[in-house]
Order: structure tokens, then sequence, then C-alpha cells
């Protein structure tokens, strides 16, 4: 291995290749660190779901339309497929009528339409006329495979950027120029690290005041009987009130009292639902959240069949089966969305704490190299 670089990140989700991508095109010699023999966490048990709409106003919104930039740039360069664009977010409540008029109305409203269920379906033939009402179109989503993007991004960025990638190995303390591993000394002129969830391995006293938990969700993939195209991400009802983009409007509290009312379930789990389709036709569909320092690795029976009971309720799916299920965890916090933290100078602290990594990670590391280099 080159034991000298200009820049070393520790961790290869996708917070971790960001950087690293961020500073290979300043010119930077670049190494990132990991524990794992390949991806393992968020970065790869998530939808591959690049979502603009429903995130926070603000800084959140901006950095997933500058992130979602960078996806389709570097997607076709580093052959990582584009499953399908756009959202479609079909609703059976009349309460979530207001809060949809008022999103369309925002700044984050531009390009999206307010649909009805027979012009939607022209665009995702899966959705049930009979039941919803109307759907909030967004062109602005993407949708990969994350399963096969994040590793298809790290070989990109060693073959096309010359990053050095060193797996397996893991970083004991950092007092930069000098960086301690289990396989040796390494120098760097600069650091970020990218725990993820990992809150005790490196800069733990850091971390924890930020008071930082885990949240835990529960995924699944659904296999139609008969080949259907989704056309689209989907959501329904229960994310106007699970996004911030939407919750945070004044129209959604309606809608939150009468989920409360007739689903306490949904709101009790955190569940609202996500549908995304692979190229081989399949569907990944969640989620759930459950928070905890330690979530339980058991997924609950009755978790899943609230989310196909969502899924159900919007799309037409007759005799799907559910061919896979896991459980993935992220690094969450009750008043941000994102940290970055300066432990030293020259090294930065950088955590996604709350589940928008796929969404923003490109635009944050751009910012953190920007201030740091």
């Amino acid at each position: 291995m080159d034991t000298h670089s200009d820049l070393v990140v520790v961790g290869a989700g996708i917070l971790g290749l960001a950087h690293a991508l961020a500073a290979a095109r300043r010119g930077l010699k670049v190494t990132v660190i990991d524990r794992d023999a390949q991806a393992n966490g968020a970065s790869i048990r998530n939808f591959g779901f690049v979502t603009i709409t429903g995130q926070q106003d603000g800084d959140c919104w901006r950095r997933a339309m500058r992130s979602r930039e960078v996806w389709a740039e570097i997607a076709p360069q580093a052959g990582i497929r584009i499953e399908h664009t756009g959202l479609g977010v079909a609703v059976r409540h009349p309460e979530s009528l207001p809060v949809l008029e008022a999103f369309l109305k925002t700044g984050m409203g531009e390009r999206c339409e307010l649909l009805s269920a027979r012009q939607a379906r022209e665009r995702m033939p899966v959705l049930r006329e009979d039941a919803v009402r109307a759907v909030l179109w967004s062109p602005h989503e993407l949708r990969v495979e994350s399963r096969d993007a994040i590793p298809k991004l790290a070989a990109w960025l060693e073959s096309a950027h010359g990053v050095q990638i060193l797996r397996q190995v893991k970083v004991l303390g950092i007092d930069l120029p000098t960086v301690e591993t289990s396989a040796g000394r390494l120098t760097a002129q600069a650091a970020v690290v990218c725990p993820g969830d990992d809150f005790v391995s490196l800069y733990r006293d850091r971390i924890a005041a930020y008071g930082l938990t885990r949240c835990a969700l529960q995924m699944l993939r659904v296999r139609p009987a008969q080949p259907a195209r989704l056309g689209a991400a989907l959501m329904s009802d229960p994310s106007l009130v699970r996004y911030l983009g939407w919750s945070e409007l004044p129209e959604s509290k309606a809608l939150r009292e009468r989920i409360e009312r007739e689903s306490p379930e949904l709101l009790a789990h955190g569940i609202h639902l996500i549908a995304v389709q692979s190229a081989d036709g399949s569907m990944v569909v969640g989620d759930s959240h459950v928070y905890a320092e330690t979530p339980p690795p058991f997924a609950s029976e009755a978790v899943d069949d609230l989310i196909l009971r969502e899924l159900d309720a919007v799309a037409d799916l007759p005799g799907r089966v559910v061919t896979e299920r896991w459980m993935g965890t992220y690094a969450s916090a009750n008043d941000r969305l994102m940290l970055v933290d300066r432990p030293a100078e020259r090294v930065r602290l950088a955590i996604v704490s709350s589940g928008t990594g796929a969404s923003t990670s490109f635009a944050i590391a751009e910012e953190v190299l920007g201030e740091l280099i």
C-alpha cells in the first residue's frame, strides 16, 4: 500500500466515497480505509433512492438537489444503472390534498405536479385508481440499486481517479500527519472520518456530545406474480407526516390527527411507504423506524405486514410475494440531519444523522472539502 496521502478518509460508505470523489476532483491523492471486506452497512441496505421532494426546506433540500446532479453525472461513468426516475406520492385521504397544494406553492414544488389517479397511471401503471385520490408527481428523483452502485462507485474511484481503498483495516488513532492502523502506519496531510453508526471507535467523546442514537428499519423485496411496472418511486399518505418538507407545513396537522385516530400503529412503528423497482422487476419496499442505542436485530412479522398493507392500499399487485427481508441501521439525532465536527485542525468528523445519506452525501462532501482543503 502507499503509505502517504494528501487525504485519508475513514469509512467506505456513501459519505466516505463522496469525500474521496470530492478530494480526487481537487487533484488530491486519497486513501480510503474501511474495516469490512466490502460495503455492508446502511449504504447498501437502503432503497438506493436519491430523494429530493419531501426533504426539509433549506440546506437539506439544496444538498439533495446538488447530490442528484452528481449522481446523474457519475453514474454512466461508473457503470451504475439508473433504474428509474421520478416520484409519485399517491394519497387516499382528503386531508392530504391541502398538504400537497401547500407544498406546490413553495420553492421546493418547482416542476412538481398534482395529478389525478387516472393521469398518474399513465406514468405509474400499478396505481389503484379506485383508491387513490391524487398523486403528487416529482421529476427530480433517481433510483440506483445500492448494493451494486456502492461497489461500482468504489471500483471506479480506484480505476479512474487513483483512489487507494484499504479494506479489512481498522484505524486505531489519528495524530496528523500520522494515521495508525491495524495494517501499519500511514501519513496524511488531512483526514475525514465518516463512521456511520460506529460511535465508539474514533472520537467517542466528540460524538457523544451530539446525543446520537441508532435507527433500525425493516425492509423487504417483493416480487409481483405478473410483470408490473412501477414507473417511479412510490410513497403514500404517511410519508407526508414523516418527511420534514411536508410535515413541517401547517397543513399536515389534520392529516397527522387522522392517522393517529385511524392507524396509530403506523406512527408507533414509524412506518411510511417507499417502493422502488429493480431491473429484474422486483420491488424494494419499506420501511419502519425504531430508535435505540443498540437496536435488536430481530424483525417483526407484524411490522412487515403493516408495510405491505400500505403498499397494497395504493398499488395493485395481486399475488405478490416477499422474497427477501433485512434490517438496516443508521445514525440518528433529534435536532440535526447531519453533523460535521472538528476534532483537530486538519481532521473532520462527518456523520449523516438521518436517513438522507444517499440523497445528500455528495453535497456534504463538497462542503467539507471546500472548508478543509
